[in-house]
C-alpha cells in the first residue's frame, strides 16, 4: 500500500512515518512533501496503480491542502485522501470532506484512527470518493465533524463549567444526542473526557511551574475545591499532586 504524507512540519511527516512503519500492514511511504505544490507534481507522475492513499495537512505554504485536493481530483478522481487538521481548523477540514475526501484527522493523530484508516484503505472496504450518496453516510459525517467539534471547544476551554445544553445548541444536536454520540465514539462521557483534561493539564502545571501551590494549580484546570481536585489527580495517575510534584523534581 503506498502513500504519500504532506504536511509542512517535518516532524509530523516523520511522525506519521513511524507510527505507520509499526503497524502490521504492508505499508510503504513513497513520498514525503512540505506542500502542496510538490505533492501534486509527484501524484501526476506516479501510476494509477502506483498510489493508494494520500494524507495531507490543510494549510500550508506554495498550494494549500484544499486547492491540493481540488487538483488531484481532476486527475485521480477515486484516490483515497486524508486530512490532517488541527484544533481551530474545523471549517477547513468541513470543507475538504464536502470535496469528497476519506476520513479527517484531528493532530495530534490518534493512532488507533490512522489504523483504522489504513485498514479500511488497504481492504477496499469504504472507497467513497464523492459526497455521501444517501443520509445515513452523511449522517456520519455530520456526526464525526460533530464529535470533532466538542473536542475543540473542550480542549480550548477545559477549565471553565460547559454547559451541556449549550454545547448541544454550538452542533445543532440535542443535549441528549450527543451526550450518547460523544460517549459512544470516544468510550468517554463529557464529564470524564473534560476530568481526563484537566489533570493532563494539572500534570503539566506541576512538571513546567513547581513553584504553583497546589489550591493555585487545582483553580488554574477549573476546581475550586483543592480537596476535590486531590483525589481526582489521586484516582488518575495513582500519586497526589504532591506526590507526582516530588517524584519529577525530587
Amino acid at each position: 500500500m503506498n502513500i504519500i504524507i504532506v504536511d509542512d512540519e517535518e516532524f509530523i511527516r516523520l511522525g506519521l512515518a513511524k507510527i505507520m512503519s509499526r503497524m502490521s500492514l504492508p505499508i510503504n511511504v513513497v513520498g514525503s512533501h512540505a506542500n502542496g505544490r510538490d505533492a501534486l507534481t509527484h501524484v501526476l507522475e506516479l501510476a494509477p496503480d502506483a498510489l493508494d492513499l494520500l494524507i495531507t495537512d490543510i494549510k500550508m505554504p506554495m498550494m494549500d491542502g484544499l486547492k491540493l485536493i481540488e487538483q488531484v481530483r481532476e486527475a485521480r478522481r477515486d484516490l483515497p485522501i486524508a486530512v490532517l487538521s488541527g484544533y481551530g481548523e474545523f471549517e477547513y477540514a468541513r470543507l475538504a470532506m464536502r470535496m469528497g475526501v476519506k476520513d479527517y484527522l484531528l493532530k495530534p493523530v490518534d493512532t488507533a484512527q490512522l489504523h483504522e484508516l489504513l485498514a479500511s484503505v488497504h481492504q477496499g472496504t469504504a472507497a467513497e470518493s464523492g459526497a455521501a450518496e444517501d443520509g445515513l453516510a452523511e449522517g456520519e459525517e455530520r456526526d464525526h465533524y460533530a464529535v470533532e467539534e466538542l473536542k475543540r471547544i473542550l480542549n480550548a476551554e477545559y477549565n471553565k463549567n460547559f454547559e451541556l445544553e449549550q454545547l448541544a445548541k454550538t452542533v445543532g444536536m440535542s443535549a441528549s444526542y450527543i451526550s450518547r454520540l460523544f460517549r459512544n465514539r470516544t468510550g468517554l462521557t463529557l464529564t470524564d473526557y473534560v476530568i481526563g483534561l484537566r489533570m493532563e493539564k494539572a500534570k503539566q502545571f506541576l512538571t513546567d511551574h513547581p513553584h504553583l501551590r497546589n489550591y493555585e494549580i487545582s483553580q488554574l484546570v477549573g476546581y475550586f475545591d483543592p480537596v476535590y481536585f486531590n483525589k481526582l489527580f489521586k484516582r488518575t495517575f495513582g500519586m497526589t499532586p504532591k506526590e507526582y510534584k516530588e517524584k519529577h523534581h525530587s
